[in-house]
């Protein structure tokens, strides 16, 4: 499923990986970098990275609910709001929103983005290793994912809301109000955000963190 490309003096065995600074080559992904961000914990249970990335996705898309998404105004400034930012299979992000915001000329004058899901700690979840400080706190669950972001045109506009609209409905969440396509056209712009980098806490042993380029991604 994915080998090792780090030094050899690295701790790494196949299917596994330890609380290490280390890096993987993993289905779905370029290369995954695991970074232990605590102190060295003896007899560490190790994590299985192939599921890191599934496991992030799961929360995404079925636990965090809202994002901040992260724009930069024309001060070179970042600017943060929470919306609806719904996450793909592919971990391009899809949203749509109402053509009066803001951050629609933001991107348009600088398409690079931050989009940030947060949710509480694991059960599992324990941060008794720390570098500096001592709190008390477990590590929450967060997945930030950079991108850079494209306007739909409005083939794809149209089909993005039916869909999101549809899966809506089926729930029996049917509050938003319900456009034809022409008043999608007229009313809602799209953004979808192609990662390129993806950064996930609070999903395996501790306070690891795990950060991988999706297939396709650019630079960071």
């Amino acid at each position: 499923m994915f080998r090792s490309t780090a030094p050899c003096y690295a701790l790494a065995k196949l299917g596994t990986v330890f609380l290490y600074s280390e890096q993987f080559e993993i289905l779905g992904c370029k290369s995954m970098q695991v970074h232990a961000n605590e102190m060295p914990r003896p007899g560490a249970v190790a994590v299985n990275a192939a599921h890191v990335a599934d496991r992030a996705l799961r929360f995404v898309q079925h636990e965090a609910g809202f994002a901040q998404v992260f724009t930069i105004n024309q001060a070179g400034f970042p600017v943060g709001r929470t919306m609806v930012a719904v996450c793909n299979d592919d971990w391009t992000v899809d949203l749509v929103q109402r053509n009066v915001h803001r951050r629609i000329e933001h991107v348009r004058r600088n398409p690079r983005m931050e989009v940030v899901w947060t949710g509480p700690p694991r059960a599992d979840s324990v941060n008794d290793r720390p570098h500096v400080y001592d709190f008390g706190l477990a590590v929450p669950q967060v997945v930030f994912l950079r991108g850079v972001a494209e306007v739909m045109d409005d083939d794809l506009l149209v089909a993005t809301y039916q869909r999101q609209t549809a899966r809506q409905h089926a729930k029996g969440l049917t509050r938003a109000p319900h456009r034809q396509p022409g008043e999608v056209r007229a009313e809602l712009v799209g953004l979808r955000i192609r990662p390129v980098q993806v950064r996930a806490e609070g999903v395996g042993v501790g306070a690891t963190s795990y950060t991988w380029v999706p297939n396709d991604g650019g630079t960071a």
